[in-house]
């Protein structure tokens, strides 16, 4: 049987090595089932790191972009564009897998993919959209949040990208992005595997998440053969 492929996207600080370090708990056992394809972000070609950096009115220091109020994702546009680039040059892509600020990243792409009925271009975002090639099926968030830019945070308004299935992996003891976070970006999908694990901010091992996990994944593999 084919193996599904999924997208994979690190966290604020990672990078792709780190990632597959990090999923390898989750990950492994799955090889005959997955193929993962974990991506730099391209900012650290350029000695920088993250996805984007979320930049307050205020002008305090960037950061992830998870917490309380409004803020600009400085190398949202950067990321975007590599991320088409990788669909186009590395696809087809069954799925995407993202933890912690990959997470919002991988939700944040949901709303851009093509589904039945595409979103249109979010507010800020000036020009033909890049991304109208983005086409999977379902979504793994690991420690996620919703987007605080409010041009992007416009994306989850497109209630049809978000009617797929998605799975949220939330630690209850997590002090870097608060449960209640992960969960409220959890609300915005229509029907989410909510997984929760007594660990922090980590890709757990935990063998209920595991099996869980692997359900799921079994589950589209299954639909994917039927054509469903």
């Amino acid at each position: 049987m084919e193996r599904l492929r999924i997208l994979c996207l690190h966290g604020y600080h990672g990078s792709a090595q780190i990632l597959r370090r990090q999923m390898a708990p989750l990950a492994d056992g799955l090889d005959e089932l997955v193929e993962f394809v974990r991506m730099d972000a391209p900012s650290l070609a350029e000695g920088d790191f993250g996805w984007w950096h979320a930049q307050s009115a205020e002008g305090t220091a960037a950061n992830a972009g998870a917490g309380p109020g409004a803020k600009r994702y400085e190398g949202w546009q950067r990321t975007r564009a590599a991320i088409g680039s990788a669909f186009a040059r590395q696809g087809p892509f069954d799925g995407v897998f993202g933890f912690s600020q990959g997470a919002a990243l991988a939700a944040l792409l949901v709303g851009l993919r093509c589904g039945d009925n595409p979103g249109d271009e979010p507010s800020g975002t000036a020009g033909k959209n890049p991304d109208r090639s983005l086409a999977f099926d379902f979504a793994i968030m690991v420690g996620g949040f919703v987007s605080a830019d409010p041009d992007l945070a416009r994306l989850y308004g497109e209630r049809s990208n978000y009617d797929l299935p998605s799975v949220h992996i939330i630690g209850r003891s997590d002090t870097i992005v608060p449960p209640i976070a992960s969960i409220d970006l959890a609300s915005r999908f229509r029907n989410p595997l909510i997984l929760e694990h007594e660990g922090g901010h980590i890709i757990p091992n935990a063998p209920s998440i595991r099996q869980r996990f692997r359900g799921f994944l079994e589950d589209r593999q299954q639909r994917n053969r039927s054509g469903l």
